[in-house]
């Protein structure tokens, strides 16, 4: 979408979460975004003085709460483009918020009042965490308020289009608008979000739409009411809401919405839906448990919009049409895909940051462990062979100065392993670190990387402990940089 909005001369800017790929072939000002300013991950550890955040590919440092700073990023994107250039833009402001950890103000100056944000909450009988979320939400209030009014103050609402939605389904336990489950399933209260949409002059108020729609219809909607075509070499699975938004109205848009959800490994069968204009069909398996028909539940929403009927056995014919549907399209949408790591591009100019979720693994005691992302280790390796490979992309040939972030406790140091690549190998010794979760930054030598791709394992040779190490980054640095 910034792509195509880009090339009929748009502005464009995202401002907050993007959780797309971090490397960079795959950052947001690689992808048409001529403004980034956020982060990269699903979440990030610091609200206030956030320290996981880029501008543009470069790491940077902000004061304050972290939705303020985006809401004032966004802003100032806004005013710039206004004030200095002759193009309309388009921008993403994608609040990480409300989003684990639950956080509100923790800064010297800031605190107290988070702390009045939160009592507020609890006075009226919230549990903590659940306070945490409504004031976080509170915030996000705040500040689309802010965006609004500058809009109005500059003059600019009658030709902006504002959309207020989300990615999933709510994290709040308190309230879920009498819907079942949340984030993660499949169930209405994982898969449905809010969504308001204002043009002022052009739709409506107050108008609802109540033909399913899907996030993948933003696509074809913004194209045509910005006057920019699609692209013809492509399937374009989205369907445009510019119609049915200009006349408020629309009793059916898609026959049918699709849902899986899966963090790696997409299954027709673990937890899937699919829904026509009144019933849905889905299933929700956890990972003990066996997929099968008689696990599956069909929802009449239309007189049952909360989940708590299961009609399967009362109407097969329509548990058979909807589940026909559903796998025709999830053959369509997986055909020629390969789930797993794709290359890491190794970039000749600068250092390249390998990371362990990029890994796949093989022995009986390593493991991934996932620990909000930049924390994340390869770790319980000890056995002669077990080993950790990343796939690599390398744009240029040459030498490489090799450096590991790890941790490792003073009774577990001493163990020795291999890195290699091809023909290259090095061989070093683990060094301790006060603790196994406190990370060391030790460079461990050099290595020679072959043009195109190619695979670099780290190999156990010997463990003096519990295990070699607990290893949070691999450092690709190209030599000539470093001379």
């Amino acid at each position: 979408l910034p792509q195509l909005l880009k090339e009929a001369g748009y502005r464009t800017g995202l401002f907050g979460k993007w959780h797309l790929g971090k490397y960079e072939p795959y950052q947001p000002q690689e992808r048409g975004f001529d403004e980034f300013f956020g982060h990269y991950h699903g979440h990030i550890e610091r609200y206030e003085f956030p320290d996981q955040v880029y501008h543009n590919g470069t790491p940077v440092e902000a004061r304050g709460y972290v939705t303020d700073v985006f809401t004032d990023a966004a802003i100032d994107f806004i005013d710039y483009t206004a004030e200095r250039t002759d193009q309309p833009f388009f921008c993403a402001l994608m609040y990480n918020a409300p989003h684990s950890p639950f956080l509100l103000d923790t800064g010297h100056y800031g605190q107290p009042e988070g702390d009045r944000v939160i009592e507020r909450y609890l006075e009226k009988g919230l549990p903590l965490r659940e306070a945490r979320i409504y004031g976080m939400i509170e915030r996000i209030d705040q500040n689309v308020g802010r965006l609004v009014e500058r809009l109005a103050e500059r003059g600019l609402l009658e030709n902006t289009i504002l959309v207020f939605t989300s990615d999933n389904g709510g994290v709040s336990k308190y309230w879920k608008g009498g819907m079942n489950g949340q984030k993660s399933s499949a169930y209405e209260g994982g898969v449905r979000a809010p969504c308001f949409v204002q043009w002022t002059g052009q739709i409506p108020e107050a108008s609802i739409i109540s033909g399913q729609t899907s996030h993948v219809d933003w696509l074809p909607t913004f194209c045509e009411l910005a006057g920019v075509s699609l692209p013809d070499d492509r399937l374009i699975d989205g369907r445009s809401l510019a119609t049915a938004l200009r006349l408020g109205a629309a009793q059916e848009h898609h026959p049918y919405v699709y849902h899986t959800w899966d963090r790696y490994f997409p299954n027709p069968d673990r937890r899937w839906g699919i829904s026509d204009q009144r019933w849905k069909l889905m299933a929700q398996f956890g990972s003990d448990a066996e997929p099968s028909r008689s696990g599956w539940r069909l929802f009449d929403l239309e007189n049952d919009p909360g989940e708590t009927r299961n009609l399967r056995e009362k109407h097969p014919e329509i548990v058979d049409r909807l589940r026909v549907e559903f796998e025709r399209w999830f053959a369509d949408v997986t055909a020629g895909q390969r789930y797993a790591p794709i290359p890491i591009p190794v970039d000749g100019t600068e250092a390249t940051s390998i990371e362990p979720s990029w890994a796949t693994w093989a022995g009986d005691g390593i493991e991934y462990v996932f620990d909000g992302y930049d924390w994340d280790t390869i770790e319980g390796w000890r056995a002669p062979g077990e080993k950790a490979t990343w796939q690599l992309d390398v744009k240029a040939s040459g030498t490489y100065a090799v450096t590991l972030r790890y941790g490792c406790r003073p009774l577990d140091a001493g163990g020795k392993a291999r890195i290699s690549v091809k023909e290259s190998a090095l061989e070093f010794s683990i060094e301790a670190t006060t603790t196994g979760e406190q990370f060391g930054l030790f460079e461990i030598g050099k290595i020679e990387l072959p043009q195109g791709k190619t695979e670099l394992s780290i190999e156990v040779l010997e463990c003096r402990g519990e295990e070699l190490m607990k290893l949070n980054e691999v450092l690709l640095r190209p030599v000539a940089e470093l001379e």
